[in-house]
């Protein structure tokens, strides 16, 4: 039977489990990271889509991107992901997910805008960039 032996491999397999343990923590502040660019580009796209305050929209009272944002990564299957949605309801008790689906995509009476597909256009200017930003501080 062969054998196969290897000196100094102890010391890279120590490396690869330290840096193991530095990818998860590191991997949710990059997440964290996307995720407040990936806001922003939603809330930038709703207000361009006039779906803004009253008075300066044609539609809502706004509670719709305010409720815009967040949670903790989480893992779904071997991915870890943070979803970015409309949390919440608005004052009159509607889902505010419920809305902005509705306003993307329309309905029999109302033309959806597209809207979230603005947004992740525009998200990926910055979202991915400011990521890499994080890997690179807290790789070096």
């Amino acid at each position: 039977m062969a054998r196969f032996d290897v000196s100094g491999l102890d010391g890279i397999l120590t490396e690869m489990a330290r840096r193991q343990q530095l990818v998860g923590p590191t991997a949710d502040k990059m997440l964290r990271r996307g995720a407040r660019e990936v806001k922003k580009a939603w809330k930038r796209s709703a207000v361009e889509h006039g779906y803004e305050k009253p008075g300066k929209s044609k539609r809502g009272s706004g509670d719709m991107i305010k409720s815009i944002g967040y949670k903790d990564p989480k893992t779904r299957g071997d991915v870890r992901l943070i979803e970015i949605y409309p949390q919440g309801k608005d004052s009159k008790g509607v889902r505010n997910a419920m809305k902005a689906f509705i306003l993307h995509y329309g309905t029999s009476k109302i033309r959806g805008s597209r809207w979230v597909d603005d947004a992740d256009r525009y998200s990926e200017e910055t979202a991915i960039p400011a990521m890499r930003e994080v890997w690179e501080k807290e790789n070096k």
